[in-house]
């Protein structure tokens, strides 16, 4: 009798010392979880936005080099797309670029020719496309840049800080891009010389299974006259003056629009006026032994409104001012120096910068 009490204590007191057991170790695993779950936080917090800034860094090398690479199709070449030059260029820029503080030192870099029509294009080899591209196809030169981050390439696989407690302590990234060269279908304000090419003279001096002007037997572009009623073929004025959107007939007109091109912004389809017969002095004012965009059109022999449909690069090599004539050739690839919008489905040698296409 005089021991219980003494059990009752002791029972009371183990319980109360299992009571804290549990309470500690509950805190213990709490502890333990919340921790853990920390520094899977932490992971992300930390790795994820880094992951993402090497992505963007490698986006910006992959279309600055498929810029780089595009700017250099059209130049060099009176016979199509630069391509041996255009990936030399890209290769060249893929090093001008750095990764996570690394400096990018390769990519995939590839020359060809993009749908941009197409809702999910693919870089086409210069040797698979025939042209003219079959209707509802816009095929431009383009130049495509893959750069990556992996075991062997550009600094090795991406290290992530935390990423070892998810079991991933390296990833690896890649990024692409294509830049494409186009004919716009539509320019600004003084993009354009005054003179208006008749199209049948493409017929006759432009490949248009190149986009580039026939050679002749020296191997360069074929050399016409402009601007004095010159014929070819059968009956193919070559070119005449325009005034654009004014009807106006007077030299001052035109020897401003030589200086300062067409005065609005001007696309395919839009109207423009034809104005043949200016005088000599006209031709005092023509650059030369330089290149210039002009519109074009199917008929340009008579005093009337004509649509455009077209925009053509055209080197002009002299002018005679006692003849009334301008002479030069078609230049296979002439970046114009202000941006022109569209694609124009008619390629005669005039581009707008390069631009990025995917």
């Amino acid at each position: 009798m005089l021991c219980r009490p003494s059990v009752r204590r002791d029972e009371r007191l183990r319980r109360c010392v299992c009571a804290r057991s549990q309470e500690r170790g509950s805190v213990t695993l709490w502890f333990l979880l919340t921790f853990t779950a920390l520094l899977i936080i932490g992971a992300f917090a930390i790795d994820l936005p880094r992951v993402f800034t090497v992505s963007g860094e490698l986006q910006n090398g992959a279309d600055a080099a498929a810029l780089a690479g595009a700017g250099a199709l059209s130049q060099g070449n009176t016979s199509g797309p630069n391509w041996a030059g255009a990936a030399s260029s890209a290769t060249a820029a893929v090093a001008l670029n750095t990764s996570d503080g690394v400096k990018l030192t390769s990519g995939s870099v590839t020359a060809g020719y993009w749908d941009v029509a197409a809702s999910s294009p693919t870089l086409l080899a210069p040797g698979k496309v025939t042209l003219p591209a079959p209707a509802g196809q816009l095929l431009e030169p383009a130049v495509q840049v893959t750069i990556s981050r992996n075991a062997t390439s550009n600094g090795g696989l991406v290290h992530l800080l935390l990423g070892t407690l998810l079991g991933m302590p390296t990833t690896a990234d890649s990024a692409t891009a294509v830049a494409v060269i186009a004919p716009p279908s539509a320019v600004p304000a003084g993009a354009l010389f005054p003179m208006v090419m008749d199209q049948c003279v493409y017929n006759q001096y432009w490949d248009s299974t190149k986009n580039a002007p026939k050679l002749d037997a020296a191997g360069q572009p074929y050399e016409f006259q402009v601007g004095n009623g010159q014929e070819y073929g059968a009956s193919c004025e070559a070119g005449q003056w325009t005034s654009f959107l004014v009807v106006a007939n007077d030299t001052p007109t035109v020897v401003n629009l030589i200086d300062n091109g067409n005065p609005t912004s001007l696309s395919i389809g839009d109207s423009i006026y034809i104005e043949p017969g200016v005088k000599a002095a006209v031709y005092k004012s023509i650059p030369t032994a330089t290149t210039v965009l002009m519109p074009v059109s199917t008929q340009i022999e008579n005093k009337t409104l004509v649509p455009i449909i077209a925009f053509a690069a055209f080197h002009i090599d002299s002018a005679d001012q006692g003849s009334k004539y301008i002479q030069g050739h078609f230049v296979a690839g002439y970046t114009m120096p202000t941006q022109g919008t569209g694609v124009s489905t008619k390629n005669y040698g005039g581009y707008v910068a390069p631009r990025l296409a995917f």
